[in-house]
């Protein structure tokens, strides 16, 4: 398919095909535009991360393409196999479960794959659950980091967060409902009480939307809540990012606390922290930062 002047597509005579990477609803039916329906009809094959899901999809809007799988367990094979359809003249939808392929879903590799083959990819833009928790968080959206899903153990999602820990833009995560209590946990810790919106079942009949603060969402949570995953707005740091510098008095003392390997990282800043008055966010941070082997030191107005 073409583009008509008039904004449409048609289907192209001879070449290869065109791969329409089309975003779905991520909970209500009614959100998906009339370009996607249009799209979904008139390609040769639909490529879905679940066959199953996307047959409900098809049969609710009378779609009868034919529908194919492809996830993360078979996109390695299955995508040799749709870039020589497109190659020889079909084209192909690509579509997940919800939202966009290629944001935390199924997509990535096919449209590497498609462009590194000159195969011409357009994408379909619709539903999407960053930019639907962003418009209503009542933060600032012109800047912000969309880290999908953290890490599932605590020791390494916790590793990420600091990472973020000065970065003055808004954070944007998803979470699943069985981890959400544990990962709010570790950004209370890490990142402070800062302002945080939680969204669940976005645009679904049991939508919920928590604004407040990291403490208050963390008491009004429920942590067997096993329905829909989260997706957590949190603010940026408060007066932009700052370099954090290891004073030497301080780098001295976690050296000599690390090398008798009898506390745990946490305990030594800690410790340091109530010793020397300085927040315990920074020393925490100042303390993985020397054991990577990076020299960095606290701010003289923070001490």
């Amino acid at each position: 398919m073409e583009p008509h002047e008039n904004g449409e597509e048609t289907f192209r005579s001879g070449g290869t095909g065109t791969l329409y990477v089309v975003s779905t609803p991520i909970g209500n039916l009614e959100d998906i535009t009339l370009r996607a329906l249009r799209v979904l009809k008139e390609v040769d094959l639909i490529a879905a991360e679940s066959v199953q899901h996307t047959r409900v999809l098809c049969r609710h809007f009378g779609i009868q393409t034919k529908v194919t799988g492809y996830n993360q367990h078979n996109q390695r094979f299955k995508g040799t196999e749709l870039i020589r359809r497109l190659e020889s003249g079909s084209n192909v939808a690509l579509v997940t479960n919800a939202g966009t392929p290629g944001v935390s879903d199924p997509g990535v590799l096919l449209a590497r794959q498609a462009a590194e083959a000159e195969i011409r990819i357009s994408p379909i833009p619709g539903p999407s659950a960053v930019t639907a928790a962003l418009s209503i968080s009542g933060m600032r959206g012109e800047k912000f980091v969309f880290f999908g899903f953290p890490a599932n153990k605590s020791g390494k999602r916790r590793a990420e967060l600091e990472e973020l820990a000065s970065d003055s833009r808004t954070l944007v995560f998803f979470e699943a409902p069985h981890r959400v209590k544990e990962m709010l946990s570790d950004v209370l810790e890490i990142l402070g009480d800062r302002e945080m919106v939680l969204l669940r079942e976005i645009s679904k009949i049991h939508e919920e939307v928590i604004h407040g603060r990291v403490s208050d969402l963390l008491e009004r949570i429920d942590r067997n809540q096993a329905r829909g995953e989260y997706t957590i707005v949190v603010a940026g740091r408060a007066g932009g990012d700052k370099e954090i510098v290891l004073d030497e008095r301080i780098k001295k003392t976690i050296e000599k606390l690390m090398s008798k390997n009898i506390m745990s990282v946490k305990d030594i800043a800690k410790r340091i922290a109530e010793e020397e008055g300085v927040p315990w966010r920074r020393v925490y941070k100042a303390c993985l930062s020397f054991r990577r082997g990076k020299k960095e030191s606290i701010p003289a107005e923070e001490r």
